[in-house]
């Protein structure tokens, strides 16, 4: 996946990132984050938070604060394995994720956290509180297609920010464009190249349930 931009740097190749989660300036994170039996942590972590003394706990969530802190570009693996075993939510998460195989069941908040928390980029920032709501109908009825396509949406909108252009030059900022069916078609699939077709077919899937959504309101 190929995002166009109308700058002298003309391209962002998706394929070297996590894909809508990408570790901010370093793969290590999301490396160790993958190795991490996540199950496992997660109920220990959570079985450890209802017993946890209040002064540990104190002590937990200040190196939690810490880590988090110091940012993804020089997380030792011991740092990742602490903040994933030891917060709570974030533990509850990559459970949910290992459970279903994929973060594909993962709610807007879900991923907003877990995106802040771990140093990935920030895409769920980038969606409007409206735009969050039809993303987790979406997750919700089980259209990981369609919430796919929203997430790259995001993830233009969190790299490009309010200029971009399409394959033919069309510039528009995609932060402040809505997300419909024309607007997709128009300028947020035109400003990406994915020679596997995945990622159009993504768009399609989101503009099939927007026109369908639109149809029964």
């Amino acid at each position: 996946m190929i995002i166009q931009t109308n700058t002298r740097v003309a391209t962002i190749k998706a394929s070297s990132v996590l894909p809508a989660f990408q570790a901010a300036n370093t793969s290590q994170a999301a490396n160790v984050a993958d190795s991490v039996t996540i199950s496992q942590a997660a109920r220990d972590a959570l079985a450890a938070s209802a017993t946890t003394t209040d002064s540990t706990r104190a002590a937990v969530d200040a190196k939690l604060k810490q880590i988090v802190a110091e940012g993804p570009i020089d997380r030792s693996a011991e740092d990742m394995n602490y903040l994933i075993t030891n917060d709570p939510k974030l533990a509850a998460i990559y459970a949910k994720i290992n459970q279903n195989n994929g973060s594909g069941n993962l709610t807007a908040e879900e991923l907003d956290y877990q995106q802040k928390t771990i140093g990935f980029v920030n895409t769920m920032a980038s969606l409007s509180p409206a735009e969050k709501a039809t993303y987790d109908k979406m997750v919700a009825s089980g259209n990981t297609a369609a919430a796919a396509g929203m997430s790259d949406i995001a993830f233009e909108r969190a790299t490009l920010g309010h200029t971009a252009s399409t394959a033919d030059g069309v510039t528009y900022d995609p932060i402040n464009t809505e997300i419909t069916p024309e607007n997709i078609l128009k300028y947020f699939s035109q400003s990406i190249g994915d020679p596997t077709g995945k990622t159009q077919s993504q768009f399609q899937a989101l503009i099939q349930y927007l026109q369908n959504n639109s149809a029964t309101a």
